[in-house]
């Protein structure tokens, strides 16, 4: 039998995201590679196979990403149906990319199961458009936290006029802040801070660039959250706040 895995997406959290494609891989599994920020409701598709924890989550002890690929290498050649099922998508900052071409040098075939990104999934659930006509012409995904440290490009990501949305940020609001301000973004762009996106204990708080460490502070957020950085932000706040209307002129409400 020919070695294959499949990288699948769960989705921000809420189970009813699952695609009807990651639900056929899960229920044909043998074996499940998970990790922490998956619901493990999803696993009411496959019954029987083994579940096998294979976490990241920072500032935590974590699985050995080498240690994750000869997991599933060996599974994969013994001729077991393996899934590495991955909260969100597995290209979206999450090493899907690298464990397909691990297992691709090493023979085995891998087969890609998109899953709804949190960054979309939690803007949608705050009734925030990612992009409008006449507001936002595009969305820019970027991660605050880099393998080696390094800074993002923090001035293009300030002048791309597109909505920003930003994982894993939470422990680097000052810096982001401080980067976009001195990039050239206004200091009263509209910022939505999102927490556990599509969960039940999904929580939001609304601020803008300036204030949003304090904000986030007060509202003691917590991660997992993604952060939405631009007009649309405001987009929730028109009827409320006429600073966020000035944001959404060409909204029709």
């Amino acid at each position: 039998m020919s070695a294959k895995v499949w990288l699948v997406g769960a989705g921000p959290g809420d189970p009813e995201l699952l695609t009807l494609k990651a639900v056929r891989a899960l229920g044909e599994a043998d074996v499940v590679l998970i990790d922490d920020l998956v619901n493990e409701a999803v696993l009411v598709h496959c019954p029987t196979a083994c579940i096998i924890p294979v976490g990241k989550r920072g500032g935590c002890r974590s699985t050995p990403q080498e240690f994750i690929h000869r997991l599933m290498l060996r599974y994969a050649r013994q001729g077991k149906c393996v899934v590495r099922l991955k909260g969100g998508d597995p290209c979206i900052f999450g090493r899907g990319g690298e464990e397909a071409q691990w297992l691709r040098t090493h023979g085995v075939e891998v087969e890609m199961v998109n899953g709804i990104t949190a960054g979309l999934a939690g803007a949608t659930q705050c009734n925030i458009p990612l992009t409008l006509r006449g507001i936002s012409r595009g969305v820019t995904l970027v991660t605050a936290h880099t393998q080696d440290d390094s800074s993002l490009n923090w001035q293009a990501l300030a002048q791309s006029g597109t909505t920003l949305v930003i994982y894993m940020g939470v422990a680097k609001l000052s810096e982001i802040r401080d980067q976009l301000l001195a990039g050239g973004l206004a200091a009263d762009t509209p910022v939505a801070m999102i927490e556990n996106a599509s969960l039940p204990q999904q929580r939001e708080c609304r601020s803008d660039l300036t204030a949003m460490q304090e904000d986030a502070f007060a509202f003691q957020l917590k991660s997992p959250a993604i952060l939405v950085i631009g007009a649309v932000a405001a987009c929730e706040d028109v009827k409320r706040s006429q600073a966020a209307a000035e944001w959404c002129t060409d909204l029709a409400l």
